[in-house]
């Protein structure tokens, strides 16, 4: 399935469900969807996404999800069982990221408060530092674990798989996605 640039454009402005199950203990953020997504209705979804092979590189899924067609039952239901969510910062579909207001990633901040408050996750791993320090007017924040919780749950801020985001690898991303899944419980530290 591919699409071409006016059909990826019809999709600007849709939302894109979240990927929540019961028992959720790793919820990662996107900053929001991209129209790939949001024409397939699966997060991550633009081929090259690193996504995906970062969350098998690190031990938190047992292969690769290709969701760049939709995202399968079958794939849908593993990230389930595996304890992993996935929402965004904000919900509408933008070509980029930086479509985006500053008054757009707070507001959907409060929002995202909100849905840790429902979902109760452990961890909450947002991808994408600048807009965390945007949507959360945490000016100072560096990657990582931060010092406050939300609800109970750990906070990381871990980096965004996005291509745009060039200077990260799929090991570099795998790295940090392992360290917040090693918090929420859904892999140990040992590698097997």
């Amino acid at each position: 399935m591919g699409f071409t640039r006016a059909e990826l454009l019809s999709y600007q402005d849709r939302t894109v469900d979240d990927l929540v199950g019961p028992g959720c203990r790793l919820l990662f953020v996107g900053i929001n969807p991209g129209l790939w997504t949001a024409a397939t209705g699966a997060h991550f979804a633009r081929p090259g996404n690193r996504f995906y092979p970062a969350l098998a590189r690190a031990g938190i899924v047992d292969r690769v999800i290709d969701a760049s067609q939709g995202m399968s039952a079958e794939d849908a239901a593993l990230l389930i069982r595996r304890g992993v969510g996935i929402t965004n910062v904000v919900a509408r579909a933008t070509a980029t990221a930086a479509e985006l207001s500053a008054d757009e990633l707070r507001e959907g901040g409060r929002r995202l408060r909100e849905r840790v408050a429902e979902v109760r996750p452990r961890v909450v791993a947002v991808a994408g530092i600048t807009a965390y320090r945007t949507a959360f007017g945490r000016r100072g924040a560096v990657p990582g674990l931060q010092d406050e919780t939300w609800d109970g749950a750990q906070l990381w801020v871990v980096p965004n798989p996005s291509g745009l985001n060039a200077h990260e690898t799929v090991d570099t991303l795998a790295g940090a996605y392992r360290e917040a899944a090693i918090a929420a419980g859904v892999v140990t530290d040992r590698r097997s």
